[in-house]
């Protein structure tokens, strides 16, 4: 079916038919939804070649890929294609070198000189990111899965990180634990700042004295998780309790433990953030997890639903949410021991 035609049956002209379908914002959402239904219901798809020329945009949205935390990379990715498959809109990935901030600079410039997208997608975002500097100064349209300090305007999807360690660790203070570690991401990051700020604030509401020895930073692997955990618990006196930057973390938890000789659920404790993969699941890990739940695969499709609004006309400034953490108590948050290696 062509456009004339399927603008004749329901009764719009076909440059209506096609701004409503491109989005752009002169079309009324009301008249945008009946095209929609419409075209769903008599088997319309528009020629997606026609529909870029008419408006000038690529149908693409770009994101920077590194290999640190690739598990949750590929569920965000998951859930962004979701979305944006609806609209026959395509996912451009551009790989960058680790740790060069001047080559993903670089290549932004690239995507945006090149015009292969209509929007990117920023990830780890720091306080003061040269990034959102340079895509508000080169006009990219952009939204960051996270959020920065930054005076920069910029639109931004996150979770309450500080909020989730915190209430992990006021968890893990009212059983008892008093030498609770924390494995953070990877230093220098917004989210790792807000984690560190929400455990030293259930810290210090309690009385206990931090302890930078009990803290540690890296990507979330479970050979980093391992290491970590390891080396924290060969101190004296040994932590009781790991706040877990994710499951892969917590997975080098449980084996640095079983290398220790110790229990998981009874001589430490850990709370883990829970990234809701399918593969991995809490329930189902031995013992079954104490996590604080957020599925990324719903923030994926949350950030490409509310970059459509952007492209639609939305301002940057307006797009703003803070996603509440739950914490889901399991079997391995247990009192404190009472044996004499945790009273070393």
């Amino acid at each position: 079916m062509k456009l004339k035609e399927f603008a004749q049956q329901i009764g719009l002209s076909p440059t209506t038919v096609s701004r409503a379908l491109s989005g752009y914002p002169e079309v009324s959402e009301a008249t945008r939804l009946r095209v929609m239904e419409e075209a769903g219901r008599l088997g319309y798809r528009p020629n997606i070649n026609a529909v870029r020329l008419a408006t000038g945009r690529a149908g693409a949205i770009g994101v920077v890929m590194t290999r640190a935390g690739e598990y949750q990379f590929s569920e965000f990715m998951s859930g962004m294609a979701d979305r944006l498959n609806r609209e026959d809109l395509d996912i451009l990935i551009t790989p960058k070198a680790e740790d060069d901030a001047g080559d993903e600079l670089q290549l932004y410039r690239r995507l945006a000189e090149s015009r292969r997208v209509d929007a990117v997608v920023l990830h780890s975002p720091r306080p003061n990111d040269p990034r959102i500097a340079l895509l508000h100064q080169l006009k990219l349209p952009f939204i960051v899965h996270g959020r920065s300090a930054t005076e920069v305007p910029h639109a931004w999807l996150d979770i309450d990180n500080e909020g989730a360690v915190r209430r992990s660790t006021e968890h893990l203070l009212d059983l008892g634990h008093r030498r609770i570690a924390l494995l953070n991401g990877r230093e220098g990051l917004t989210f790792t700042m807000h984690r560190l700020a929400g455990y030293k604030a259930a810290l210090a509401d309690r009385g206990v004295e931090f302890d930078p020895k009990l803290v540690t930073y890296g990507n979330f692997t479970d050979e980093i998780g391992f290491r970590y955990a390891r080396s924290t618990m060969e101190q004296r006196p040994r932590p009781t309790a790991f706040v877990a930057g994710s499951m892969m973390t917590a997975l080098g938890v449980y084996r640095a433990a079983r290398s220790m000789n110790l229990i998981v659920g009874e001589d430490i404790s850990v709370v883990a953030h829970d990234d809701v993969f399918p593969y991995l699941t809490a329930e189902n890990m031995s013992p079954s997890l104490s996590t604080t739940r957020s599925s990324i695969r719903a923030a994926g499709s949350r950030i490409a639903d509310l970059i459509l609004q952007m492209l639609s006309g939305r301002e940057a400034t307006d797009v703003r949410e803070l996603w509440p953490v739950e914490l889901i108590l399991r079997e391995t948050t247990r009192p404190a021991p009472q044996d004499s290696v945790a009273r070393e």
